[in-house]
């Protein structure tokens, strides 16, 4: 079979899991390359994945690598400029969340694909894990009649890396590291509706020492269609990922729990390797995840783009649905510093989403 070549650029937590998604379940893929800005580490993933080809410059790996699609999991500061180097290269491009730090990035990064006539797709898994589509379709089928409320939560007590605490790099704390994926399912469940209004509050409570940014939010998105979505996103959960997904209608409810119900339930006196994403601790009473990364949705959102690439279809995720994203993003950090809903649309001149909660005023 012909297969479709793939660079991955990044060489962290998230770049494991897509190489293992692509290694496992996406045969008409191939990863040809791979970029770290450590060489070592990118030599490493290199030998672990059998990659033949590995870089710490990414207009190097573009000019000498014969890859079709760029699979982008850096940091969020560095997301526009490698897509936009991508794009231009004529590469596809499917990127990891938060689509960029700014809505000036996204509407350029989506302009640069469509001049290069590329495919971009925002990689929003929770629109691919088969529990959720599961619920996804039986709201189809009417078994909850007219749906009025969601919910969804995604709490754990910290990220992998360093780079998420600095809110330079990252542009904001949880919201801009799980709340995204509360926002984009939101939009995905209600066939894109339009946002009225977002209203958030937030806070830091666990990692008060290591970052300024919320590690704790809760923000409540009212769309014009009537529905209102609440999404409860944390860095001060112990115990390991929490992820489960709420559907209220005037006909029933669906309760879609992502870890638990793929999980065994452990008790180690000892403890033992790997429980779950997030769990500092396997002593004791645990839950043990198997086929972490297929529940999640990551295998099935990488082989849908490639199918994309190769069919020449329209991926269900897109650009502009991740600058949709990014926009109820602003509008909850404005919320959460002015103290009061926030209208959509929404823009605002800013270096990075946070900004709008730290210093309110400048935005009021």
């Amino acid at each position: 079979m012909n297969r479709t070549k793939v660079a991955i650029i990044g060489a962290g937590y998230i770049s494991d899991i897509h190489l293992e998604s692509y290694h496992r379940f996406v045969p008409e893929a191939e990863v040809v390359a791979i970029y770290a800005r450590n060489i070592d580490k990118a030599k490493i993933f290199a030998e672990k994945y059998q990659i033949p080809r590995f870089f710490d410059d990414v207009d190097q790996l573009l000019a000498e690598t014969d890859c079709e699609v760029v699979d982008i999991c850096v940091p969020n500061y560095l997301h526009a400029s490698v897509c936009i180097k991508a794009a231009n290269a004529k590469k596809h491009i499917i990127i990891e969340k938060p689509l960029a730090v700014t809505l000036e990035e996204a509407d350029e990064m989506i302009a640069v694909c469509k001049a290069n006539n590329v495919k971009l797709m925002y990689a929003e898994e929770l629109c691919f894990a088969p529990k959720y589509e599961r619920a996804r379709h039986l709201v189809k089928e009417g078994a909850v009649g007219d749906v009025y409320m969601l919910k969804q939560a995604e709490k754990h007590s910290g990220p992998h890396t360093d780079w998420f605490y600095d809110i330079e790099l990252a542009g904001g704390g949880v919201i801009m590291d799980m709340g995204c994926h509360a926002l984009g399912w939101f939009r995905w469940m209600l066939n894109h509706a339009k946002v009225k209004d977002v209203y958030a509050t937030m806070s830091t409570v666990l990692h008060k020492g290591r970052t300024k940014g919320e590690d704790n939010a809760v923000v409540i998105v009212e769309f014009e269609n009537g529905v209102t979505c609440v999404a409860e996103s944390s860095w001060a959960k112990h115990g390991g990922m929490d992820d489960r997904c709420e559907i209220y209608g005037t006909g029933g409810v669906v309760y879609a729990d992502l870890f638990m119900g793929n999980s065994a339930l452990t008790y180690s006196r000892e403890g033992y390797g790997y429980a779950m994403e997030k769990a500092d601790t396997s002593a004791g009473w645990s839950f043990t995840i198997f086929e972490e990364a297929f529940n999640q949705g990551y295998p099935h959102e990488l082989k849908h783009f490639i199918e994309c690439v190769r069919e020449d279809k329209t991926p269900l995720v897109t650009g502009e649905d991740g600058r949709a994203v990014l926009e109820i993003i602003y509008a909850a950090y404005a919320s959460a510093g002015l103290g009061r809903k926030v209208a959509l649309p929404y823009t605002a001149k800013v270096a990075k989403p946070i900004d709008l909660w730290l210093n309110p005023k400048q935005n009021d």
